[in-house]
């Protein structure tokens, strides 16, 4: 991240709107948005927010399934296809 790109004040993005935009979507990188010298928000790509938003999911899944196995709420596989084709073709 390069900070002094990176971090603008919320008068240049009221200024600039659509050159913080277009500079997101080119780059793909995240602006920070500071007011009174905070950081208060982040503009970001769609993709790039999308895809983190994906990962997220995935980590969350991850975090589940280890959680799952750590109290022994597990099947045999074996047990696994034969309810999933159970389910499937009733």
């Amino acid at each position: 991240m390069y900070l002094s790109q990176d971090i603008k004040p919320i008068s240049y993005l009221k200024a600039k709107t659509a050159d913080v935009i277009n500079g997101v979507n080119e780059n793909q990188r995240v602006v920070i948005i500071t007011q009174n010298g905070e950081a208060k928000a982040v503009v970001q790509d769609i993709k790039s927010y999308e895809n983190m938003q994906n990962s997220l999911s995935l980590l969350k899944l991850i975090v589940q399934s280890e959680s799952d196995v750590e109290h022994g709420k597990i099947l045999a596989q074996e047990a696994m296809f034969d309810t999933l084709e159970q389910k499937l073709f009733s």
